[in-house]
């Protein structure tokens, strides 16, 4: 397991239309950590969902916003007990505009406050902190639209440098947006008392146009928080190019749905790429490994990580990639039920993904169904190579 000694419990303050990274990524990253999780909303019970957006910058005077995944809480906000609780992460988005206005937000915030534990706010979860009373004569960074309403909350104001700036004063640690979740995410976990051990690994992502949006996010981020160099390419492409993503999700219908995600950047060229440069490979799912698997530069790629016996994670329709490179015969491997056929035909032993966040280890290969089953997909990378976080 990650988590070898002191299980730790957070809170994250979930609302309809909080952006749809700031509450996924923390959320996994943390269960994959070992760290347990009650994602509440106020009139919401467990099993209940969130809708999210998607806020993206992309020349305009302000952020765009369309419509993200459902987001499943898992506990029911009016049963939570403060004292259960070892941390609060609060995501931003839209939903803080109207959780502000809640006194019972207010009210579990102030206690977090006034007890010390770590309060880990993004973006415009601030607004919630300033609505609460708690920032007076802190050091604070926000989103920039943030900023009026924090100076007269009494904050002490720190003007984010890029997006992905954070800034830590006593117990509380605040982002400007999801851009800077790897060291987000490591101060609160640090905060938490956690020790992360065997990193600076070295990871490969094998990205394509309309790969899964968390499929590529959750991972990414999960493992740069851990202090891994992870490097994202795709064929054709160059460092500091984008990816456009998919949002694939399950809403009633016989299969899954697909909107319009985030824009990935790329943070490597892939002309050159050389497998022996990393520790392990990720391959994200989603609707990019149908013409990946098309791409004879692709598959020998994947063949030299399996050769070499490096980490291989591939997660959903990612093992369509690895059906064509011709490595899975003999190993046993399961994915989306959908991918079933490639898998199979290409001699591998199928593992039903049941339930549909379930994850399997043969030797040096992890394969996951689903972007549910993240926590348990990092999880057991994480083993592969070695990492180790512990409270």
């Amino acid at each position: 397991m990650a988590n070898s000694r002191g299980k730790k419990s957070v809170l994250l303050l979930c609302g309809d239309y909080m952006e749809d990274y700031e509450a996924m990524v923390p959320f996994q990253a943390l269960l994959a950590y070992g760290v347990s999780v009650h994602a509440v909303c106020p009139g919401k019970k467990a099993g209940d969902v969130c809708r999210t957006a998607v806020h993206e910058v992309s020349g305009h005077q302000t952020y765009s916003e369309s419509r993200g995944h459902n987001f499943a809480l898992n506990a029911t906000f009016g049963e939570i007990e403060f004292s259960a609780y070892d941390g609060l992460v609060i995501p931003g988005g839209r939903a803080p505009e109207y959780l502000a206005m809640d006194e019972s937000v207010l009210d579990l915030v102030r206690k977090f406050s006034i007890s010390g534990k770590p309060i880990a706010s993004i973006c415009h979860g601030q607004l919630i902190l300033a609505a609460a009373g708690t920032v007076k004569g802190q050091k604070c960074t926000a989103y920039p639209p943030v900023k009026p309403a924090l100076i007269d909350a009494g904050a002490s104001w720190v003007e984010p440098e890029t997006l992905a700036a954070c800034v830590v004063d006593g117990n509380l640690i605040t982002g400007a947006t999801y851009e800077g979740h790897p060291e987000f995410i490591r101060l609160f976990v640090k905060a938490l008392g956690g020790t992360i051990t065997g990193s600076n690994k070295r990871i490969l992502f094998l990205c394509g146009d309309y790969m899964e949006d968390y499929e590529v996010i959750v991972p990414f981020q999960s493992l740069q928080a851990l202090e891994c160099h992870v490097d994202a390419v795709c064929p054709k492409k160059k460092a500091g190019d984008k990816c456009p993503t998919a949002i694939h999700d399950f809403e009633g219908d016989q299969t899954y749905s697909e909107k319009p995600g985030h824009n990935f950047t790329l943070t490597a060229n892939f002309e050159g790429v050389n497998a022996s440069s990393y520790d392990a490979l990720v391959i994200p799912g989603g609707r990019a490994p149908e013409y990946l698997a098309l791409n004879e530069t692709v598959l020998a790629l994947v063949k030299k990580f399996m050769e070499s016996k490096k980490p291989v994670a591939s997660i959903c329709h990612g093992q369509q990639i690895l059906a064509a490179a011709g490595v899975l015969k003999g190993k046993k491997c399961t994915a989306y039920p959908a991918v079933k056929l490639n898998v199979v035909l290409a001699g591998a032993t199928w593992i039903e993904p049941d339930p549909i966040d379930r994850c399997f280890t043969d030797g040096n290969l992890v394969t996951g169904a689903a972007w549910p089953g993240h926590p348990e997909f990092i999880s057991q990378l994480m083993g592969l190579l070695g990492i180790q976080v512990v409270f």
